[in-house]
């Protein structure tokens, strides 16, 4: 992805929606059903127009919604499950800049006014700071519907190596490696991080502001919620890490993406809020992710086929409309399991 952008943008187009990070593969991206932020913006696959995949035979099959459109419809989030994607063709819109606002609020206050905030920006990301009452509100629009006053330049080297790259990377896998060998410490050192927000604002082509850089390693669970659900969620895992005084020194993530029609993506025929938990790689996070997916669970929540969950072909059937579709496909396509794996067994069945 960090190739294709650039490459985009020299042609004067860009994809509509991005996730955060840049270092995924293009058919890796759309597999595990990326999706970015804005509640009025599909997720990476939906973008998706055409494929090509080799089959488990050898078989090199083009596909399309008019040509083979079951096959289509299944490869566009597959998992990897259906073969190997050669050829990808994404709908493109013009290049375009986003201005970015970014600022530290009220977590209380930010989820009271969600609906607002979700609805007056193109892109809300929220990254709430466990144990604190303080949250990083993050708001891009598309220039035409910036407000006023905007500042309309990117921001400068210095400014973008200090915050982006030594405060955000360098300064934080000292946070954390401290958060390691001392566990206690979590909720101060996060009111110290928290307090440590600068507001900024900048305006940027639209990959730049999307994706940043993100040097310290991590484990990570993200579910998808109605966005209905979010508040009751967000209260009751807010009262879980308080309860439990879960060592967790990185933020929470809340974002938003509107609903598509790709059988296996998060984002089938619902408008979602997307919940994250992060933990240090140095620390184990098997409790608080744990104790994440029973809260999201009892919410419909669809866990995020490339970060970490425990959930089954039992349990993702009826969270998928169109699941016992897509395992036709597969069987057709890949009857003797080539493309197997255990989390291909789990997650679908043998």
């Amino acid at each position: 992805m960090h190739v294709l952008n650039p490459a985009l943008e020299s042609i004067g187009l860009a994809l509509p929606n991005l996730g955060d990070i840049d270092r995924q593969t293009i058919t890796g991206a759309i597999c595990t059903g990326t999706h970015g932020t804005g509640a009025h913006r599909q997720g990476i696959a939906a973008a998706v127009t055409g494929l090509t995949l080799v089959t488990a035979d050898g078989s090199v099959v083009e596909c399309s919604a008019e040509q083979h459109p079951d096959i289509f419809q299944a490869g566009r989030v597959s998992l990897g499950a259906l073969g190997v994607i050669t050829e990808v063709e994404l709908q493109c819109v013009p290049a375009f800049r986003l201005h970015a606002r970014e600022s530290s609020a009220d977590i209380t206050e930010v989820l009271a006014d969600i609906d607002t905030l979700v609805t007056d920006h193109d892109h809300v990301d929220i990254h709430w700071f466990p144990h604190t009452d303080r949250c990083l509100l993050k708001c891009n629009n598309e220039v035409a519907t910036a407000p006023a006053g905007r500042a309309g330049q990117p921001l400068p080297s210095w400014r973008q190596a200090l915050d982006d790259r030594f405060l955000s990377n360098t300064v934080y896998e000292q946070v954390n490696r401290l958060a390691a060998l001392r566990p206690a410490l979590v909720p101060r050192l996060n009111q110290i991080s928290a307090r440590a927000l600068g507001a900024r604002q900048f305006t940027d082509a639209s990959w730049r502001v999307f994706c940043s850089p993100r040097e310290v390693r991590f484990t990570e669970s993200e579910y998808a919620l109605p966005r209905h659900a979010l508040r009751p969620v967000m209260a009751e895992l807010r009262g879980w890490i308080a309860a439990e005084r879960a060592p967790l020194p990185f933020p929470v993530e809340v974002r938003f993406a509107a609903a598509d029609d790709v059988w296996l993506s998060t984002g089938y025929q619902r408008d979602n809020a997307y919940i994250a938990v992060h933990q240090f790689h140095r620390m184990d996070g098997t409790a608080s992710f744990a104790a994440f997916e029973e809260i999201v669970t009892q919410h419909a929540g669809r866990p995020h086929w490339g970060k970490l969950h425990t959930l089954g072909a039992q349990q993702l059937r009826a969270a998928y409309p169109r699941f016992e579709d897509f395992l036709a496909v597969r069987d057709r396509l890949d009857p003797d399991r080539v493309f197997a794996n255990d989390y291909l067994d789990r997650v679908l069945g043998p």
